[in-house]
């Protein structure tokens, strides 16, 4: 583990020297964010029926969606990964003393945690003071918090591992374009990112709820508003930990399959 950690920090600390990089995309997300919620204000407005979800609670949901934007979107990818793998270079990485997937594993993880740090607390900060109503809502409790940053955080270990996918999916492929937009596209619609999953449709959510997508963003971001209650924050944590282990089983074993086919030719 001693290694792994290693690799953790190193990838971490590389991470937190873009920070001019950080305020750009601080800058667009706020953007995105305002243009996003005015859409629903004016849906709100206009509704004939009630939401199952107040605007209050969807507000809040589009700024954590801009604040942990880097826990949540699968496009965010690593390229010198996908340039090991199409290059041949990944006879470097498999001479080293450690497994493939828990060394990649951990440099995805701390890319995506050091870009979110960066660019998480500055929104945060000034959408807690914007006038209503795009006004970021506080937790209901404490209770409600602690629990939203668990869910987080397992939330971001399910993305890792179903990122984990895209560049073993590279192994077959040798291009990253088609599992990049596969994953993209069908991930983000079914996480709740394009179309909030209470205003989807119920037969639509039926599926969303048996997928693992929707566990590292929306639910979340539905605890920390209290549209999910802490009983059902505490049975996500328990789906969230078993789509956790099926998801690095399944890639582990998938990881080891692609490298037996693994060919490397030089002189």
């Amino acid at each position: 583990m001693r290694m792994y950690l290693s690799v953790f920090k190193l990838r971490l600390n590389n991470g937190l020297q873009y920070r001019a990089a950080a305020l750009a995309g601080v800058a667009t997300q706020f953007f995105w964010g305002f243009m996003i919620i005015m859409v629903y204000d004016a849906f709100y407005n206009q509704a004939a029926v009630n939401a199952s979800i107040s605007l209050s609670q969807l507000v809040t949901y589009i700024w954590l969606q801009q604040a942990f934007l880097s826990f949540i979107m699968l496009w965010f990818r690593d390229n010198e990964l996908f340039q090991l793998i199409t290059t041949g270079n990944i006879a470097y990485e498999l001479c080293r003393p450690s497994g493939i997937y828990p060394f990649w594993y951990a440099k995805l993880l701390a890319q995506r945690l050091a870009s979110a740090a960066l660019r998480s607390l500055p929104i945060l900060a000034v959408a807690l003071f914007l006038p209503q109503p795009y006004r970021l809502s506080l937790p209901p409790d404490m209770a409600t918090a602690l629990l939203f940053v668990v869910t987080l955080l397992f939330g971001l270990l399910v993305l890792v591992a179903i990122s984990m996918f895209i560049y073993i999916s590279v192994f077959i492929t040798m291009s990253p374009v088609g599992s990049l937009l596969l994953f993209a596209v069908l991930g983000e619609f079914f996480a709740g990112s394009i179309i909030p999953i209470p205003l989807m449709p119920g037969w639509m959510q039926t599926i969303v709820s048996w997928l693992p997508f929707h566990l590292a963003a929306d639910l979340p971001f539905r605890v920390y508003s209290g549209h999910i209650p802490q009983d059902g924050a505490l049975a996500g944590i328990g789906i969230q930990l078993i789509w956790l282990a099926i998801l690095v089983t399944a890639g582990v074993f998938a990881m080891r399959k692609a490298l037996r086919r693994v060919v490397v030719q030089g002189g």
